[in-house]
């Protein structure tokens, strides 16, 4: 499941529907996913992404990075490992494993 934390923006405005309500919303999907006791791997993308760190329990994996967006994608000036290298799904998978849990198929094929 992909989901921003913003669901919503203007054509060529990043971030322009932030705190117009969206995040209520997206907050209360995190709380359902991280009640589960299986551990989950979540990948926050963005610092509107890792706000939502403490919403998420100890027991799941949470992978950090910039977003991957063409305008963040090979810098970070917030101090978060930059996109380009930082290699979520293998660091997300190598974290379910250590786990005991399935790693997660991140290849992209039509379910046809």
């Amino acid at each position: 499941m992909l989901l921003n934390a913003t669901l919503t923006v203007r054509r060529g405005k990043a971030n322009s529907h932030h705190g117009q309500g969206w995040e209520d919303l997206t907050n209360e999907i995190v709380r359902v996913i991280a009640a589960k006791r299986e551990p989950v791997a979540f990948l926050l993308w963005s610092r509107s992404a890792q706000r939502k760190r403490g919403l998420i329990g100890e027991w799941h994996i949470v992978v950090e990075s910039t977003h991957p967006s063409p305008l963040s994608a090979r810098r970070s000036s917030s101090g978060t490992p930059p996109f380009i290298g930082s290699r979520p799904f293998s660091g997300a998978n190598t974290a379910l494993r250590e786990r005991g849990a399935s790693p997660i198929d991140w290849s992209l094929r039509s379910t046809d």
